[in-house]
């Protein structure tokens, strides 16, 4: 049986870094393609949120899972996504999960279709069913994507590739609104997701092109129990925070949830820990963690997720439920933010080679703090210019943690691991985004209940409680059922405001909480030759 050893990260470009491509920053464009459409479908959405609702009859709890659900396959499959680039290559990884993310992109735009020729299965269980294949696809190509960065570039030149990274990502996210509202409005929502397929196309082509194959140096079995394990309880983990909300925190199956997950992560902990002993390549080696700089960093990725993800997913429904903008119109209003990405991250990128990670992303978050702060103090009737400074705000707050967190993730990491750190810090990405979605989406629901009864006044006592739960729900949209009279209108619009700024006033209180981890990071490496035990 061999014994574990200690592996150098190369010195000097080796075959890995050499393999990954020529030129560098033609690495860096052939992969942002791929990503993209990841990016663009985790925030377009929420403004095609309304119209699909409208279209195909959805609860919020089915718009949730839209959203969760594309979250949940991403977070369960992220790290495993990127061990299997480390062993098999991460261009051969990143093709595949390019070419069955447009395909599968094509498939949702024609649920309706695939619907009608399955019997049983309804449009919005096609919708639902494919996002969760399309998340699986789109977690091959994610680690695979910044493990091919990680080996292109040198380390001296890793914070300016993170900082082009986070702009071309950040771009992508902030764009999906404007995108999905000049779909949605002039042609139709499914073609949000159609938009793909050439996308696609185009990236496969460059990405056979321009990437060389960087196949792993040593090849070994995939650690399967290790993968079903951590499965197990990512999958836990992320479907409680999904289902807690409907459940109950304090309910039976919430807490049996919870108890699975502690027990499966203990159980792959465990299992690592001996696998390594053992002389074999555990699926994730648990020195990695023993950085304290990847360990925070993973908690700083999700709480910007936990931000971004959150204020996405209610600002489609205030901008077109409550303000009754179009979508093209509520893009629109998202475009400051979208210029803001397009400046913040190269900035963020260059701020963090001469500042160091502490100060710039402690700036960062308390930019964020601020900018959540002045969202949650938004009028019904908010200006542009009101939307627009909070929108900035946001985005050279978020831009400098994003991009700071995914360099000390994958900076920090050897390059043997960098797939696997990709995949962590993915996954941290979807966590977050996820507890975003669901725990702000909780905290939104119960503050609407709460105050409904009192903006109705009188009236509330001669409503039917059933009529009364309808109302509930459709103020979680942001709109009153049609033909009610407009003070039934006006209370709902109010109590979506006192939801939404409840919401926001969290994630301020967690941006500043957060802030205080920063002063424990440190920088990735700038040469190579750090040594970690692996199998």
């Amino acid at each position: 049986m061999a014994q574990a050893k200690a592996v150098d990260a190369p010195s000097s470009p080796g075959p890995d870094r050499a393999g990954a491509g020529g030129n560098p920053w033609l690495v860096l464009l052939a992969v942002s393609l791929g990503v993209i459409m990841v990016m663009l479908d985790g925030t377009v959405v929420g403004i095609a949120n309304p119209v699909i609702q409208a279209d195909l009859k959805a609860t919020l709890s089915d718009l949730q899972w839209v959203t969760s659900g594309y979250l949940l396959a991403l977070a369960v499959f992220l790290i495993t996504a990127g061990k299997l680039g480390d062993l098999f290559g991460h261009k051969r990884v990143f093709l595949i999960g390019v070419a069955g993310f447009a395909i599968t992109s094509v498939g949702i735009g024609l649920s309706a279709e695939l619907a009608g020729v399955i019997p049983g299965l309804s449009p919005v269980g096609a919708l639902i069913g494919l996002r969760v294949l399309q998340g699986l696809f789109g977690a091959l190509l994610q680690p695979a994507a910044l493990a091919l960065l990680r080996g292109a570039f040198p380390g001296e030149k890793l914070n300016q590739a993170m900082g082009a990274w986070g702009g071309i990502i950040g771009l992508s996210s902030a764009a999906g609104p404007i995108v999905g509202g000049v779909l949605v409005e002039n042609v139709s929502w499914e073609s949000v997701f159609f938009i793909n397929a050439p996308v696609g196309i185009i990236a496969l082509v460059m990405g056979v092109f321009l990437i060389k194959d960087n196949r792993a140096q040593t090849m070994a079995r995939i650690d399967w129990l290790g993968v079903l394990l951590l499965s197990g309880a990512m999958f836990s983990l992320v479907w409680t925070i999904i289902k807690a909300p409907d459940w109950g925190w304090g309910d039976s199956t919430t807490l049996t949830f919870l108890g699975a997950f502690a027990v499966l992560i203990a159980a792959f902990i465990f299992w690592q820990n001996r696998a390594q002993k053992m002389g074999r390549q555990p699926l994730v080696p648990l020195s990695l963690f023993r950085n304290i700089s990847i360990s925070i960093g993973t908690v700083l990725m999700m709480m910007v997720a936990f931000a971004m993800f959150g204020a996405m997913f209610f600002l489609g429904f205030f901008f077109q439920g409550v303000h009754g903008l179009t979508p093209l119109e509520a893009g629109l209003r998202m475009l400051p933010m979208s210029a803001g990405m397009i400046v913040a991250s190269p900035l963020a990128g260059m701020a963090i080679g001469r500042l160091g990670p502490k100060i710039t992303m402690a700036a960062g978050l308390l930019i964020t703090a601020l900018a959540m702060f002045l969202m949650s103090q938004l009028s019904i009737d908010a200006s542009f210019l009101a939307s627009a400074i909070p929108f900035v705000l946001l985005a050279f707050g978020m831009s400098p943690v994003f991009v700071g967190a995914t360099e000390i993730i994958v900076g920090n990491a050897p390059l043997e691991l960098s797939g696997v750190a990709g995949g962590v810090q993915q996954s941290a990405m979807q966590v977050g985004g996820a507890l975003g979605t669901a725990i702000l989406g909780a905290v939104m629901a119960a503050e609407i209940s709460g105050t409904l009864p009192g903006y109705l006044g009188p009236a509330a006592q001669t409503i039917p409680p059933a009529q009364m739960i309808g109302l509930e729900k459709a103020a979680a949209f942001g709109a009153a059922p049609p033909g009610v009279p407009q003070p039934i209108v006006d209370a709902v619009h109010h109590s979506f405001m006192d939801g939404m700024h409840l919401a926001f006033l969290v994630s301020t209180g967690i941006a500043v909480l957060t802030a205080l981890l920063t002063l424990f990071v440190r920088a990735g490496r700038k040469a190579e030759g750090v040594q970690v035990h692996v199998g």
